[in-house]
Parts: C-alpha cells; structure tokens; sequence
C-alpha cells in the first residue's frame, strides 16, 4: 500500500493528459523519490524503479485506451522479463523523470525501453518485454493493437 497514493496520482493525471498514438508510444512521469522509496543506503531501492515502471505502464494503458480494450475483455497484461542498470543515486526528495517507450514487438512479446533522468543525467536504463493474456492464453500484439484501434475509432497503420 505504500504507492497507492502515487497510483492515484498517476490514475487522475492520465486520465487529463493527452491521448498517445498507438505508433511510437511513449509515456514520460515527473516524480520526486519519497521516504518510503529508499533502502538503509539512503537511496531509492533497486526495486522500486521496477515498481515505478509499472506506474509508467498505468499512465500507457490509460492514455492509449489499452485499459479499456482490457477490462472489457477480461485481459491482463504481464511481464516477461525487466532488467535495469543503475548508473547513479537518488537521494530523498529529488526529482526525476521516468520514461516508458514501446520499441518494437513480434508474435508475442511488446518490448520497452524504460529511462530514469535526473538534472539532465541518465539515472537508471532498462527493458521489458511484457504480453498481455486472455484466460486462453497470450494475446498477439497485433491482436492487441487492432483492438485498441477499433475501440478508438482509428484504422490501424502497420
């Protein structure tokens, strides 16, 4: 329950923020590292970029309207595999922004590229790779993609 009050946040901003394309998504936060985000290094722990991460994903799915797409058919998205490399600290109360973007995807896996600043220093990189499933199993991305496009009204560009 410690970031539920960050979720909110996140849940309200998305909803006011512009929608993204379904091309070239990417979703940028501006966040400050509280308290209870660090680790008896005074520093914001290892795992709570990972956590902040799916925050990212959260603001993603509201503003492309895959959350949409996803609670009316009952899917869930998941992660495959995340690493991180951390390059620098944050310490209490700094600010920094945290980047999602969608590279690319194949038959199964979206792959993203998630990006720590601080002060116009890289903080922290990584990657994902995440699908989203049915109750019958993974859902391809393309599958994913023409759903949220039809649901928008768009016609989807390949």
């Amino acid at each position: 329950m410690n970031l539920v009050f960050r979720l909110l946040y996140v849940l309200v901003l998305s909803l006011f923020r512009e929608r993204l394309p379904l091309a070239a998504v990417e979703s940028r936060l501006g966040l400050r590292t509280m308290p209870n985000d660090l680790d008896v290094n005074l520093h914001m722990n290892n795992g709570r970029y990972l956590t902040i991460c799916d925050l990212n994903r959260v603001d993603l799915f509201i503003r492309t309207g895959l959350l949409k797409v996803m609670l009316k058919k009952k899917w869930m998205p998941m992660v495959a595999e995340h690493t991180m490399i951390y390059k620098k600290p944050l310490k209490l109360f700094e600010r920094f922004d945290v980047s999602l973007a969608v590279t690319h995807w194949d038959e199964k896996f979206f792959y993203m590229r998630h990006t720590f600043e601080s002060g116009g220093r890289i903080i922290a990189e990584g990657t994902s790779r995440a699908v989203v499933r049915a109750r019958d199993g993974v859902v391809r991305p393309d599958d994913v993609l023409a759903a949220v496009a039809e649901m928008r009204g768009l016609a989807l560009q390949q």
